[in-house]
């Protein structure tokens, strides 16, 4: 019973501590849906789901999101039982600007980019923001760094690769396939 009372502590400090916000965000972004306790409870189930396979690295953008997707599905799904979703009363919901977990995820992945890209070699992390902040082809970015186009490739590779382990050793990475990677 060792993994049911880990499982039940990462659940007590990991995710119910969200509980009320997750209330509160469903209320507020579809307050159409008359029950929002199944909604929750399918959402914490694919949560610990997630978990189980090793896929989830953000716990309270995943269950904002997840929320937000299923209750956009229980909207999509409604029969004829229920008022009629025409398209002008699901574009607002769909088509809205991303609500503060959406919004927070991606400030933590823009931040380990950052961090990650700060923690390479000087001129390794210079090539790599010529390549992908500048657009700069590999000829450009030797003759504004002086170095050969041999050189910017080798620092592209093991750029990528660092920044890859970064995440690898900070648990970010989701079934990403090391190799294969796009230079």
């Amino acid at each position: 019973m060792p993994h049911q009372t880990e499982e039940s502590r990462w659940f007590s400090e990991e995710v119910a501590q969200h509980d009320s916000a997750l209330r509160a965000y469903l209320a507020r972004r579809f307050p159409s849906l008359p029950d929002h306790d199944d909604l929750i409870q399918e959402t914490y189930s694919r949560t610990v789901q997630a978990r189980q396979s090793g896929r989830l690295t953000h716990v309270k953008g995943f269950l904002f999101t997840a929320a937000r997707n299923i209750a956009i599905d229980l909207l999509r799904g409604r029969g004829s039982g229920h008022e009629s979703l025409t398209d002008e009363k699901l574009m607002p919901l769909l088509e809205e600007e991303p609500g503060a977990p959406e919004v927070i995820d991606q400030h933590q992945r823009r931040q380990a980019l950052l961090d990650a890209v700060e923690s390479l070699p000087p001129q390794c992390r210079r090539v790599m923001i010529c390549r992908h902040v500048d657009g700069l082809s590999y000829q450009e970015i030797a003759l504004r760094l002086g170095l050969s186009t041999q050189t910017v490739k080798g620092h592209l590779v093991k750029g990528v690769r660092d920044c890859i382990d970064y995440f690898d050793a900070h648990g970010m990475l989701e079934d990403v396939a090391k190799e294969g990677t796009e230079i």
